[in-house]
């Protein structure tokens, strides 16, 4: 009798995990289709914020609408399931991405943000190909380099607005890279990427070489 009780525990247990990766995919997948379409349909990536609504809204679409920016946070969220900690790298990430933010504000330069965001996405591209983990201390400073230039970046659209323009577009990005990053980590663990034997499984490879070939678009696009 308990055995049959626990293994349908363990079959319901097995159920709800596939349903909810299933969840998670489909959103990652309906995020990438959003940002492929805003690319093809010429949505402006350039804009200019008035009032808070409007940085609430940009803050919630400009991590989705540029493409290398999504497919960045969606390979930190895939890589951060192979450490128990990963979660950290991941707020780190989100963190850095406001630091950012507030140095462009401030008007700190960071030159070479385009190049910098390119040669991070085929780094993280990199990683997922390898057959196993990465190594903890260089992801987290990909992760943070990433995130400091990316919110450099995103931070153009409020440059000279007001104080609650800028404080909802921060509030509503975190939200937004907290939530695909942590979706594509509950994916990454529920394929077994954070198993004992560290071995990347060969989906995860495969969308790392997709995310080196995206890195190499865009960095060669930014170097013409």
């Amino acid at each position: 009798m308990f055995k049959t009780n626990l293994s349908e525990s363990r079959a319901w247990g097995a159920f709800y995990t596939s349903k909810l990766m299933n969840r998670h995919i489909g959103a990652i997948a309906a995020l990438i289709l959003i940002s492929l379409l805003s690319s093809l349909s010429g949505t402006p990536i350039d804009h200019t914020i008035s009032n808070a609504w409007e940085g609430f809204l940009w803050g919630l679409a400009d991590p989705v609408i540029s493409l290398d920016c999504l497919v960045g946070i969606i390979a930190i969220g895939l890589l951060s399931s192979v450490f128990v900690r990963g979660a950290a790298i991941a707020g780190c990430f989100v963190f850095a991405t406001v630091l950012g933010i507030v140095s462009h504000l401030y008007q700190l330069n960071l030159p070479g943000t385009e190049i910098a965001i390119a040669i991070s996405t085929i780094a993280f591209g990199t990683m997922l190909m390898m057959p196993n983990q990465p190594n903890f201390i260089v992801f987290a400073l990909v992760s943070i380099s990433a995130g400091l230039f990316q919110g450099y970046a995103n931070a153009e659209s409020i440059i000279g607005v007001g104080m609650m323009p800028v404080v909802a577009y921060i509030l509503s990005i975190t939200l937004t890279l907290f939530v695909v990053a942590m979706s594509a980590r509950e994916i990454g663990i529920a394929m077994g990427v954070g198993e004992i034997n560290r071995i990347l499984p060969w989906k995860i490879s495969l969308a790392g070489f997709a995310l080196c070939a995206i890195g190499i678009v865009f960095l060669s696009n930014s170097i013409i």
